[in-house]
């Protein structure tokens, strides 16, 4: 399903296009159709969040997009080349952190520049350096794992997500296991990151509003089988306040639509 963008969207070449994409997992008790016949652009530069009930395929459709799972049938395209496997240009955030204990904040974002051997050392440093400023823990840089935050332990995983400088940054629900005072900071920290890098960045979420404070397009999906239910534009100024009115009355219609799709599905 497509719906009309603004013209500042659609002027932006596409970066991931998902083409009639299918997905089936089967076990010897059950058979699931993760995903039936998906379709999706998403522009250079967009921000969009995929929203819908549990067991409607937005991870399964983000795994895709990744090159972590291979579709059924259907493709997807990532400028244009068909996506076969992971890549260094779309990498994933996932809800935990991920980190390795082993190494302090510092060594966890150096990690992640490996993917980029054409640096020097003193490069990569300069770069760790420069992220870690960018979510705020320059100050944190030697710090071990275990004795940061949850929210801070995400703004490591953000920032060695964004130091290998990938083109694409699919998130699967980072900010659902923190609490509500953090997770309304990294909404203000990830909108003025993108605001900054104009990443593409694909967000996965169960929170309408969440999704309607950081996303230009809410991509709202329905399960069994997973599709493409409805697309909203979200043509609301940055940066966004997530206890907005503005931004409350674009949530509202978006959960309408979403308790609509769970009482479908259970009428089925």
């Amino acid at each position: 399903m497509e719906v009309s963008r603004p013209a500042s969207v659609t002027a932006a070449p596409a970066k991931l296009i998902v083409e009639n994409v299918s997905k089936r997992f089967a076990s010897s008790r059950a058979a699931v159709q993760a995903l039936d016949n998906v379709s999706l652009t998403i522009t250079e530069g967009e921000f969009v969040c995929l929203i819908g009930p549990s067991g409607c395929g937005k991870s399964t459709l983000l795994d895709i997009m990744a090159g972590l799972t291979m579709p059924d049938s259907g493709q997807v395209l990532a400028d244009g080349k068909l996506v076969q496997g992971p890549g260094r240009q779309r990498l994933v955030m996932f809800q935990e952190s991920a980190l390795f204990p082993w190494l302090d904040v510092f060594g966890n974002v150096m990690f992640g520049l490996k993917l980029r051997p054409d640096l020097t050392r003193s490069e990569r440093k300069d770069i760790a350096d420069h992220f870690l400023k960018l979510v705020g823990l320059e100050k944190f840089k030697h710090s071990h794992v275990h004795e940061l935050s949850g929210g801070m332990k995400q703004r490591v995983a953000l920032a060695r997500a964004l130091a290998p400088d990938p083109q694409v940054l699919l998130m699967d629900e980072p900010f659902a296991a923190l609490d509500a005072l953090t997770r309304d900071q990294l909404y203000d920290d990830i909108q003025r990151i993108w605001m900054e890098s104009r990443k593409t960045i694909v967000f996965v979420t169960h929170n309408v509003r969440e999704a309607v404070c950081l996303g230009d397009r809410i991509v709202l999906m329905s399960p069994s089988p997973g599709r493409i239910r409805q697309i909203f534009d979200i043509p609301l100024p940055r940066p966004r306040d997530i206890n907005s009115p503005e931004l409350a009355g674009h949530a509202s219609k978006i959960a309408t639509a979403l308790k609509g799709t769970v009482t479908e599905a259970f009428t089925e």
